[in-house]
């Protein structure tokens, strides 16, 4: 009788109780359950089999397993404990894009990684980034706008290699480079590196218009891009140019940095301009020795990116070690997120998994980004 007890409850399992109990699992991010945010679909149910699928905010999302474990305990608890509950999971980047998207069309969202100072190891911040949000699932561009000291070729092995042209409708496109499965551009695909770029800031300002508008991005859930140091004519004609979802800071613990660092936070926040700050990162937080990761020294002073973006009230994205295999990856065209480097690529992923979280908090709560039409 007992088991006909439980067969009987079994065969009375239907959707209007699971999507009932899922509505109890929260999307931890966004504040709202599964159900009012419309992110569980496609229902299968076999006697005591339920399967569906959750439609993720990203593909990099790093709480896949905390939101399937929360559906499984969800429908046991309140619909059948002897259920056997299967997770599906796609995603549906988010994008917060209202504009007339004549320029980058295909791209969701463009994040523009800056520093308000040099030697923070913002481009190895940028090309981590774009290779964890990659491997993560996401299609992703990483751009060069560094015009006067590109890092792209070297840190990704591509030096002495150049982009090719595809005919785009009315004209000609540079096809970016593929280079472990993520787009690249960077003018030190175009120019010799032998060769510096004495441009005044018009013609660098043009470059990236040119890398806005005449490169072949085509489909991105996330253009990466890697901004010069300071606050100067670049990052005045990117905001003029596309809207850009947000702003990743990146610092060290060292006063110098983080005064240099407030001014970046400040330029973004300007009233005319009115970019969000995804978060702030702290690089070369500390350094660990190879003689064992439980060794760690403040070379650079401690913590003073956290306590940074407490002062500002900003997302604090984590934490990236002084480790060598992360400079050595840089130079020698590997970066430390192919390698085998457990403990730097976990800072890094760690990192990257925030960065995602805050993007699509950002889609959720914020405002669209306005193109900057003239800043007086």
């Amino acid at each position: 009788m007992h088991q006909l007890g439980v067969f009987n409850k079994i065969l009375k399992m239907t959707e209007e109780q699971i999507l009932k109990a899922l509505s109890n699992v929260q999307e931890p991010d966004l504040g709202k359950d599964l159900v009012t945010l419309n992110m569980v679909k496609d229902f299968h149910i076999n006697g005591n089999k339920v399967s569906f699928t959750v439609v993720l905010t990203t593909p990099a999302c790093p709480l896949k397993d905390l939101i399937r474990n929360a559906c499984v305990n969800a429908i046991q608890t309140l619909v059948n404990k002897e259920a056997m509950v299967h997770v599906n999971f796609i995603a549906n980047t988010t994008s917060n894009r209202k504009d007339q998207k004549s320029l980058l069309p295909g791209v969701r969202n463009i994040i523009a990684v800056v520093s308000g100072k040099g030697g923070v190891g913002k481009s190895t911040i940028a090309a981590n980034l774009a290779l964890a949000l990659a491997q993560g699932g996401a299609k992703v561009g990483l751009m060069d706008a560094d015009i006067y000291g590109p890092s792209v070729p070297i840190m990704f092995g591509v030096r002495g290699e150049r982009p090719l042209m595809r005919q785009g409708g009315e004209k000609a496109m540079i096809v970016p480079l593929d280079r472990f499965g993520i787009k690249l551009m960077s003018i030190g695909l175009l120019v010799d590196e032998k060769n510096a770029v004495v441009w005044r800031g018009p013609m660098a300002s043009s470059a990236i218009r040119q890398f806005v508008s005449d490169v072949l991005w085509e489909e991105l859930d996330y253009l990466i891009i890697d901004m010069p140091p300071g606050t100067g004519d670049i990052h005045l004609t990117l905001v003029q140019t596309v809207p850009l979802t947000g702003v990743v800071v990146v610092t060290t613990p060292q006063d110098v940095a983080l005064a240099d660092a407030k001014k970046a936070i400040a330029m973004f926040a300007q009233t005319q301009i009115k970019v969000p700050i995804i978060g702030l990162v702290e690089n070369m937080s500390y350094f660990i020795p190879p003689t064992g990761e439980d060794e760690r020294y403040y070379i650079f002073g401690k913590e003073g990116g956290k306590k940074l973006a407490e002062e500002y009230d900003i997302p604090f994205l984590g934490q990236i070690p002084l480790i060598q295999t992360i400079r050595e990856g840089g130079d020698r065209g590997t970066p430390v997120m192919i390698s085998d480097d457990y403990l730097a690529k976990s800072a890094m992923e760690e990192f990257a998994g925030a960065t995602v979280r805050s993007i699509a908090m950002r889609n959720a709560n914020m405002p669209t980004t306005e193109i900057v039409e003239v800043i007086e």
